[in-house]
């Protein structure tokens, strides 16, 4: 395996690298996880300890696993934690990671998620495919952060975010045009308002897939958090 380890880093564990990994100064890596090829770990990045839970703060951990996918990448003092209450924390491909953030137990992260600096998930939160949460925000736990959304800088995202959606406190919905334009829904934007600003969902097409997914999601999570009680 073609991978680049500083010798500061501490690997532990079942631990599984594809290829051309770099793992910067003083990260330590904690398995069982599996990692895709071409990340990037920057330095003191934490992947695999236990999920930080009070119901049971040092349950065992051993069985619970960090699954990331490939090109991703991870910057200073990122945290991911394992798994508590179901089997995995997932990153996709193509994540961006920024300084500080801080990504749970159980958590799964769709490809193309950028968390900004600062950033702190809850527990059992979804972030799906393009999703883009600012500034030091944050994610309540369960919540499911919708494709192509944004949340503000400095806000808490504390019900579900539709695709495509600006959420802001205190402010309407609004459509967020930059990630319409960036993941190429330009020509579906008449049916992106129509869902975002009057709740109408398309007859057909890939907004409508879009959105089937993130309801889906929804309806997993509720069912979660009903039989955890």
């Amino acid at each position: 395996m073609d991978n680049d380890i500083h010798p500061t880093a501490v690997i532990e564990g079942d631990v599984q690298l594809g290829n051309r990994n770099t793992i910067g100064p003083f990260c330590h890596l904690r398995g069982p996880l599996v990692m895709g090829d071409d990340n990037l770990l920057s330095s003191h990045v934490c992947i695999g300890l236990p999920g930080q839970d009070t119901r049971n703060p040092r349950y065992d951990d051993s069985a619970k696993r960090v699954v990331i996918g490939s090109r991703t990448t991870i910057r200073e003092f990122v945290s991911v934690q394992k798994a508590c209450y179901e089997d995995v924390t997932t990153i996709g491909d193509d994540v961006f990671l920024m300084q500080s953030v801080h990504v749970p137990h159980d958590a799964q992260l769709e490809d193309q998620v950028v968390l900004t600096p600062m950033v702190a998930l809850a527990g059992l939160v979804r972030v799906l495919r393009g999703a883009n949460l600012a500034l030091g925000s944050g994610v309540v736990q369960d919540v499911v952060v919708g494709q192509y959304s944004i949340v503000a800088a400095g806000a808490v995202a504390r019900r579900h975010v539709r695709p495509f959606t600006r959420s802001i406190p205190g402010k309407p919905d609004s459509v967020n045009h930059y990630a319409v334009e960036k993941f190429g829904f330009a020509e579906h934007a008449a049916d992106i308002a129509a869902y975002v600003l009057e709740d109408r969902m398309p007859a057909e097409g890939p907004v409508r897939t879009v959105i089937e997914h993130y309801e889906a999601t929804v309806r997993d999570r509720e069912r979660s958090r009903g039989r955890r009680g």
